[in-house]
């Protein structure tokens, strides 16, 4: 299934978006309005018109653009595609083709993806999937009736997927509604790809469609693994050190704190660790668990022993809470979806390594969609795909993010 819009409604869209945007930031009294902007011309998509799947309480979609934009209209069709033919009714798609500077479309377009919601003006989805990160969704986060939009998502049960610079729409959520979402896949970092990756897909599959899910990491871990039992929150780093004391930082007692990030140096990463430790936040959790920082060849530029080790060994001391590596999530092709703001158990197991089991998150009835045959590339296709390499000579699926 392909969606498409003319020139002419994807600009009416926008200006409609734009508006509500500004309706809604002025309908609240408490809600501060951003700086008027203009408008910088969308993406032109394609032109194919083909039907949307019927629309069920189960299987709306609602396309969310808070940070970058994205750059090929093509592969935004191609993910907006993959998803239609996994059986969702996908509204404000137009989110995904606007531009404005390096942001996805104007301030007052990207709050109302989600204040629209929040106010009754559109409908609450099932899912509220992001497009991609980058940097931008933090400028939202004063504008966004977040406790009337978390009451709305918690009636309907959604599920918002994010990560990197969605982490501060994530975090806001959590904070101020205290309603959970996940980290997993996007619109056009994965659901996009010319040829998805499979562990990546599977692993939406089976958590959004199970009532709990375990996550089992095998890397050995230094230090004995105690057990956890809390709220797993988190994501990405910079964007939670850049959030500590303000009211979109969550205020977590006892909770299992996760964390990831790409292409920082070590003496970056154990900055905004301590940012955080001198906030208060990390001697408040039971322990710290670390993603794939994707370090490869990046070195400390004045001693190479430094190392991300050195780093979690550094902050385990100062805090007293013990730090766990090697969950398999960050900006990477492999990555696994699990909740975020959810129940969590947190367990050793005799090979060294830990399990993760979450409870008590929102789902998706599989039987309202075809996942497996939408999302899941085939077999043969996934021995013939040629790999693409990006300029410093790593997998371009993952550089994407």
């Amino acid at each position: 299934m392909r969606f498409t819009l003319s020139r002419r409604h994807l600009l009416q869209n926008s200006l409609i978006a734009a508006g509500s945007g500004v309706l809604a930031a002025c309908g609240s009294s408490t809600k501060p309005q951003p700086n008027i902007q203009t408008l910088a011309p969308a993406i032109q998509p394609q032109n194919t018109p083909v039907p949307a799947p019927r629309t069920q309480g189960d299987n709306t979609m609602r396309i969310f653009a808070s940070s970058g934009f994205c750059e090929d209209p093509a592969r935004i069709q191609l993910g907006l595609d993959r998803l239609a033919q996994a059986g969702f009714a996908i509204t404000n798609h137009a989110a995904a083709y606007r531009r404005f500077q390096r942001f996805a479309g104007s301030d007052f377009e990207r709050i109302a993806d989600f204040q629209d919601v929040a106010t009754g003006r559109a409908a609450t989805p099932k899912v509220f999937m992001g497009t991609r990160g980058g940097y931008g969704a933090a400028r939202l986060l004063p504008y966004i009736d977040w406790g009337n939009l978390g009451a709305r998502m918690r009636e309907q049960q959604t599920l918002l997927f994010g990560f990197s610079d969605v982490t501060a729409i994530q975090l806001a959520l959590l904070a101020q509604s205290g309603m959970p979402s996940f980290a997993g896949p996007m619109l056009y970092s994965e659901f996009a790809k010319p040829q998805p990756n499979f562990y990546t897909m599977d692993s939406f599959i089976r958590t959004t469609t199970s009532a709990s899910t375990t996550v089992a990491v095998s890397a050995y871990q230094t230090s004995r693994v105690k057990d956890a039992d809390g709220i797993l929150w988190g994501g990405n780093l910079s964007v939670l050190a850049s959030l500590a004391g303000s009211p979109y930082m969550p205020k977590i007692q006892g909770g299992i704190l996760f964390i990831e990030d790409v292409a920082e140096q070590p003496y970056r990463i154990e900055r905004m660790l301590q940012t955080l430790h001198l906030a208060g936040i990390l001697k408040s959790q039971q322990a710290i668990v670390l993603g794939d920082f994707r370090m490869g060849n990046i070195r400390d530029v004045y001693d190479s022993s430094y190392d991300l080790t050195n780093v979690s060994q550094v902050i385990a001391r100062a805090t007293g809470v013990p730090v766990y590596t090697g969950f398999p999530f960050g900006h990477v092709a492999n990555k696994t979806t699990f909740p975020l703001g959810a129940r969590a158990q947190l367990r050793g197991h005799s090979a060294g390594g830990y399990q993760i089991t979450f409870s008590d998150y929102p789902t998706l009835n599989a039987a309202a969609l075809n996942l497996k045959a939408g999302l899941l590339p085939q077999p043969e296709i996934i021995a013939s795909a040629p790999a693409m390499t990006s300029s410093n000579g790593e997998s371009a699926a993952d550089a994407e993010f």
